[in-house]
């Protein structure tokens, strides 16, 4: 089992910048890569950007590029995600997930989930 708790959302003016953080626990942190999910209010939950056992390698969905950056830190068992240049459209609840595959960005190959972060961006 691991424990996935996000923290670090909240409410930014649009071009703003916030940094999410994920503590995982329960089991070791790096048997699994990690990925960011976000769903916004009345949408299908996506991907948004994977980062492998290591930290060497790292997979983003299109709309993030450039803007968004996944790292993780495996002597603090966290995951993180960088966002800047915020959009309104970036407006979610953004989770973070575990999972043995990588790269992936199909929900269902992730094993374990958190309970989510509120990220609402003002125009």
């Amino acid at each position: 089992q691991v424990q996935l708790v996000e923290s670090g959302g909240g409410l930014v003016q649009a071009g703003g910048s916030l940094r999410l953080s994920c503590a995982a626990s329960g089991h070791t942190f790096t048997t699994y890569a990690m990925g960011w999910f976000r769903q916004a209010p009345g949408k299908e939950r996506e991907f948004v950007a994977a980062v492998s056992r290591s930290g060497g390698s790292t997979y983003y969905a299109d709309s993030v590029k450039g803007r968004f950056t996944i790292s993780r830190d495996n002597a603090r068992n966290t995951v993180y995600l960088q966002m800047n240049s915020l959009k309104p459209e970036d407006t979610a609840v953004y989770y973070c997930a575990a999972t043995i595959a990588f790269p992936v960005k199909r929900q269902h190959e992730y094993d374990y989930w958190g309970q989510g972060t509120q990220v609402t961006v003002s125009s």
